[in-house]
């Protein structure tokens, strides 16, 4: 709960009690339940729009399947056409019609190897769709532990006013007796306009987060509160990249670009080969003439292309080489992600354990401070040095407990373990699969399958 100065005498402090209240009303509309930093992330999946994008990019891609899959059907085409034509002799006009069909026969499988290319797009689109989730996640439980911090850092230097408002009421009562001269009191003064001033730097900051929170995960922050625990973790980072190297989607989607990447330069080398297609027609002039009926076989390749098909060969090979080598980055840039996040989380769990200490030690020092200025022994500015010190304490030692959360999820997402899934949120999840099986069969529109894409489009429409 964020302690709000009271008694204020001056202006500026008038002004922050009522931009503490502002926050407060802005940050804590009801006084709804405590939230969960699992209600925050749970909130974060279901409302994020940026997932809802790239769903519908990834359903694109799985369309791209059905096109390649239609294309190895037979196309069936009509035409009408009324032609007039005049001389000086005579006019005359007619209409003809025509029905066609044309069907690619063979082409010695590329047309295959470019469908099973974009089987393995497919597939590197989900993995993209994993990241996405995972940095949606990751953002949502930062924003939720950084909106702790605000709200304790408000009520930490709330706290600290009217602390420093004592010790100048106890130099101004000391003053009026003789023990202190003016300095003490200007001292005093000076600290309080000074924690003043970091008080309303902290209600800065829980405005700006409480915007944070309400942009990631969809609404305003209520009563949130600090996990009790943190997750679940591997013990050392060698565990973590073990993890990390079967299931962080980078790695994943690479290797599937990686696949893709292969059956294109197969495709491209199969280029120069003939392919057979069959074809049927019917025309008709004048719709009452007699009807014209054919079929064809065609065998057709290139003989010369000036280079254009060699070209495409060898840009296909140096697309797969660039992304061998991507893939060979990745595990790089996996492995080092995961080595830095282990490494905040133990810096954060050795500082915390240092700075218990201190408050410890801060505690002690500052009663002792205090009670030997109330014999004489000591000075204001000793005791609000004491004071000082303890602050900064205990502001430390919020942040390392923060930090140390926010590490957790960040070794999580490095791990690729961040997910609605992973995490068991008991949310609803998005199966990329369900969409992909309609269509990548390519059905037709009125057909059992196109009704049921119909209707999955239209539960989609209403996200």
């Amino acid at each position: 709960m964020i302690l709000l100065p009271g008694g204020a005498r001056m202006f500026g402090r008038k002004f922050a009690e009522l931009s503490c209240a502002a926050i407060l009303m802005l940050a804590t509309p009801s006084l709804a339940a405590a939230e969960s930093l699992r209600d925050s992330l749970r909130n974060a999946y279901k409302n994020s729009g940026i997932l809802v994008q790239n769903r519908a990019l990834l359903r694109a891609a799985d369309e791209k399947v059905a096109d390649a899959v239609a294309a190895l059907r037979p196309v069936i085409s009509w035409s009408s056409r009324f032609a007039h034509a005049y001389s000086d002799a005579a006019n005359s006009e007619g209409l003809t019609t025509s029905l066609n069909a044309k069907w690619l026969l063979y082409d010695f499988g590329s047309s295959d190897l470019q469908t099973e290319a974009l089987k393995e797009t497919v597939l590197a689109t989900r993995q993209s769709l994993v990241a996405i989730e995972q940095n949606v996640l990751l953002r949502a439980a930062t924003a939720h532990m950084n909106y702790r911090r605000s709200v304790e850092f408000v009520s930490l230097r709330s706290a600290n006013v009217e602390l420093i408002e004592q010790e100048l009421r106890a130099a101004q009562d000391r003053f009026d007796v003789g023990e202190v001269t003016r300095t003490d009191v200007a001292l005093a003064e000076a600290r309080l306009a000074s924690a003043r001033a970091s008080l309303a730097s902290a209600q800065g900051e829980l405005a700006k987060a409480a915007a944070e929170y309400h942009a990631v995960v969809g609404r305003e922050p209520g009563d949130l509160v600090t996990p009790s625990s943190l997750p679940e973790l591997p013990k050392d980072a060698s565990a973590a990249i073990s993890t990390a190297r079967s299931h962080h989607p980078e790695l994943i989607r690479v290797k599937h670009e990686v696949a893709a990447a292969e059956l294109a330069v197969k495709a491209s080398q199969l280029a120069y080969r003939p392919r057979l297609e069959a074809g049927a027609g019917l025309s008709n002039v004048d719709l009452d003439g007699e009807v014209t009926r054919s079929l064809s076989l065609t065998v057709s390749g290139p003989v010369y292309s000036g280079g254009a098909i060699a070209s495409a060969s060898r840009s296909a090979i140096a697309q797969r080489d660039a992304t061998r080598a991507r893939l060979h980055v990745a595990g790089l840039e996996v492995e080092q992600t995961v080595r830095n996040a282990f490494v905040v989380l133990e810096v954060a769990r050795s500082t915390g354990e240092a700075t218990d200490r201190q408050i410890e030690a801060a505690g002690v020092a500052f009663r002792g401070v205090r009670e030997e200025a109330s014999l004489g022994a000591r000075t204001t500015l000793d005791v609000l040095n004491a004071e000082q010190e303890l602050l900064d304490a205990r502001v430390s030692r919020i942040s390392t407990q923060i930090d140390e959360q926010i590490a957790s999820y960040s070794l999580l997402a490095a791990m690729g373990k961040l997910t609605a899934t992973a995490l068991d949120l008991g949310v609803k999840t998005y199966d990329p699969s369900e969409y992909y099986n309609l269509v990548k069969s390519a059905p037709r529109a009125k057909s059992k399958q196109g009704a049921a894409l119909d209707r999955v489009l239209k539960g989609l429409a209403g996200n």
